[in-house]
């Protein structure tokens, strides 16, 4: 088990996640572009893995195609195990927009065998994010062969994400390209907004005060790019709960490394935090989330832009920093989200 609040982070050195070399973006890449353009007159069927990926893909969409989630909200999509009846939908599915990064692995491994042969299955952050660039850290040390998957968390590469999805979708439904273009061109400015946001309200903490303190290991590359430092997760890379010999090494820890907040998540919830917090007075902020959207389905802030707001927002201001910027975002899709998103 790891238990760490270290700083630093390790990046590959040009061998995938599994330790087997290639061009594992290239590949990655062309897979995401290998699948069938749909006949005339026909609509898209798109099938997304965890709820973050399924409004970015919902705002290119506009409405256009059918979108089916997988993964409910609230579930550790790490440990997700899809039931057989999610074959079905991806036996009538065209495209499968997933994370990658060893992400999602029972739920492509139902995909290899159901998706049909005219589909893709496209794992985003795979084919965005080059090797040499994977973070492994403190909840996914690199001798797991899992990289840090957490890539949505970062604006600077959401844009990507949503270029990628665009492009996938006009080969795919080239009736609807314009759309897709000029719903893909929106959005990415509504994410140009909050990538300038994060970083006037980042600017509004000395760089000693932006250091995080999580328990699930979900902000490593947002902190990379937006010179923040992630101290630790106190997640273990197996997700139990630390012992109580390792509970008190980190009492310690959190002592030492003086940050102002500790911040856990909404969708694990960590009574070792508590006491931590407790112990060392350090305030303790549990509302956190990664990939559970706020709300429910149809309401205003049941959306990717909303949950990156919320996030940053809260992170910023309990660490004493001054969130304006990033509160007054217009945090509206830019296309109706007609997807089913699983509870």
């Amino acid at each position: 088990m790891a238990v760490a609040i270290i700083g630093g982070c390790s990046s590959t050195s040009g061998n995938d996640a599994t330790g087997q070399s290639g061009d594992i973006q290239g590949e990655a890449l062309a897979e995401c572009l290998s699948g069938q353009t749909i006949s005339a007159g026909s609509t898209l069927n798109i099938s997304t893995t965890v709820a973050p990926i399924t409004s970015i893909v919902a705002n290119v969409a506009g409405g256009l195609a059918k979108i089916t989630g997988i993964v409910p909200e609230g579930t550790n999509s790490h440990t997700f195990e899809p039931s057989p009846n999610v074959a079905v939908t991806l036996a009538e599915t065209d495209v499968l927009f997933a994370n990658g990064l060893v992400l999602e692995e029972p739920t492509k491994e139902l995909a290899d065998s159901n998706l049909p042969k005219s589909a893709a299955l496209c794992e985003l952050g795979t084919a965005v994010l080059p090797v040499a660039d994977y973070i492994y850290d403190f909840s996914f040390p690199e001798d797991g062969g899992k990289p840090n998957p957490h890539l949505w968390t970062d604006p600077k590469l959401a844009i990507k994400y949503v270029a990628l999805i665009r492009d996938v979708l006009v080969k795919m439904d080239p009736a609807n390209a314009a759309a897709y273009t000029s719903n893909a061109a929106a959005y990415t400015s509504k994410l140009d907004a909050l990538d300038a946001a994060v970083t006037t309200a980042s600017a509004t903490l000395p760089a000693e005060d932006r250091r995080l303190l999580t328990y699930h290991d979900a902000y490593a590359y947002f902190a990379a790019d937006y010179g923040w430092v992630v101290v630790g997760a106190i997640q273990p890379s197996d997700f139990n709960e630390p012992t109580a010999r390792e509970v008190g090494d980190l009492i310690a820890q959190v002592r030492d490394s003086k940050v102002k907040a500790i911040f856990g998540s909404e969708v694990f919830p960590s009574p070792v935090l508590e006491q931590i917090g407790r112990e060392t007075g350090v305030t303790y902020i549990d509302v956190l989330r990664d990939d559970d959207l706020l709300g429910e389905p149809g309401d205003p802030e049941h959306s990717f832009l909303g949950l990156m707001q919320f996030d940053y927002v809260t992170m910023i201001e309990a660490l004493g920093g001054d969130a304006t910027a990033l509160r007054n975002l217009d945090i509206t899709d830019v296309a109706p989200d007609t997807a089913n998103y699983p509870q």
